[in-house]
């Protein structure tokens, strides 16, 4: 019977001891050796099997372990340790017959165990003897990196870089990331964490979307978006139908947003006349109000629009600087 290795691999990103079944069978009937003392052998050991930690090099221990006892185990490190594995599987290329190399995963990383890593790798800049400049940052300080790293994500889209979209949604996140890390350090009652960001998305998720989680009827798309604001507005309990609109936002898309929400509940205001305002600025708001109301009409987005006609325009300034 050939002697079998069986390289033993796990994910550092979940609790030591989370392990299969297969896992669990092959650490508890064959002899198991590994590289350095660890949590996951820690949990292994106290489950009742034995493990022995190698100092040195360790492709000649497992042979002679895998010959003498059928089955030999190596529980692997956090990082896998591929230089054991690609030394003992060009040992077992030159030796055809001395071993069988089996690799068995103890556990896989879940969707999104790399925000783990995220949040980890943010807790060490922005912690003590981290990078200063991080640890010297504000919400104020930050929050003009927030609309250029979303900005840049737009931009990305428009261009229909997706490879461009995933890097800048990274960007994105470091700040998501970054603000939640600081506010750990606020002051007692104030502070927060990013699992309280994380927690709050997922309640808020469920809650809205009562057609996937509480079995209510789907319907159509438009009653699915008036049952998402009926829930909202339950929710927040706003004064009116402007509360929550991002003001900072640019003037022609706040402009287009505040028609939009007046427009929900049936509320025809108009503009203002521009004709009928005391100053040359004030006519020319109220001359852009109108034209925004007018493109909204239209079913046109104002914001897109002069952005598509400045740039087109830039293109031409290009060309003439070339000329």
């Amino acid at each position: 019977m050939t002697a079998r290795i069986v390289l033993l691999v796990t994910s550092p990103r979940l609790p030591a001891g989370l392990l299969t079944a297969a896992a669990w069978d092959v650490v508890r009937q064959h002899p198991v050796l590994t590289g350095a003392e660890s949590e996951l052998v820690t949990a292994v050991r106290q489950a009742g099997a034995e493990v022995a930690v190698v100092d040195g090099p360790a492709t000649q221990r497992l042979l002679d372990l895998a010959a003498a006892h059928g089955t030999a185990v190596w529980l692997a490190g956090p990082a896998g340790d591929e230089a054991l594995a690609r030394e003992l599987g060009l040992r077992l290329a030159r030796e055809p017959g001395l071993a069988e190399m089996e690799l068995m995963y103890g556990s896989w990383d879940p969707p999104g165990a790399r925000l783990l890593d995220a949040v980890a790798v943010m807790d060490r800049l922005a912690g003590p003897g981290g990078d200063p400049w991080k640890r010297a940052q504000t919400h104020r300080s930050l929050a003009r990196y927030l609309l250029e790293e979303s900005y840049e994500a737009y931009d990305a889209i428009g261009a229909d870089d997706t490879d461009a979209l995933r890097e800048e949604l990274g960007d994105v996140l470091l700040q998501v990331v970054l603000h939640a890390r600081l506010a750990e350090e606020l002051p007692e009652g104030e502070r927060w964490t990013i699992d309280d960001v994380a927690g709050g998305l997922v309640d808020k998720m469920v809650r809205r979307n009562p057609h996937v989680f509480a079995g209510a009827e789907a319907g159509t798309l438009e009653e699915i978006t008036a049952n998402w604001e009926r829930i909202k507005r339950a929710e927040k309990a706003r004064d009116s139908v402007l509360d929550g609109v991002a003001l900072s936002q640019p003037a022609l898309a706040l402009a287009a947003q505040i028609l939009d929400r007046a427009a929900r509940i049936g509320l025809a205001v108009p503009p203002p006349l521009a004709d009928t305002q005391v100053d040359e600025e004030a006519r020319l708001g109220a001359s852009l109000l109108t034209t925004v109301a007018a493109a909204r009409e239209a079913n046109l987005n104002p914001e897109h629009a002069l952005r598509r006609a400045t740039l087109a325009y830039a293109e031409a300034i290009r060309a003439a600087e070339g000329s």
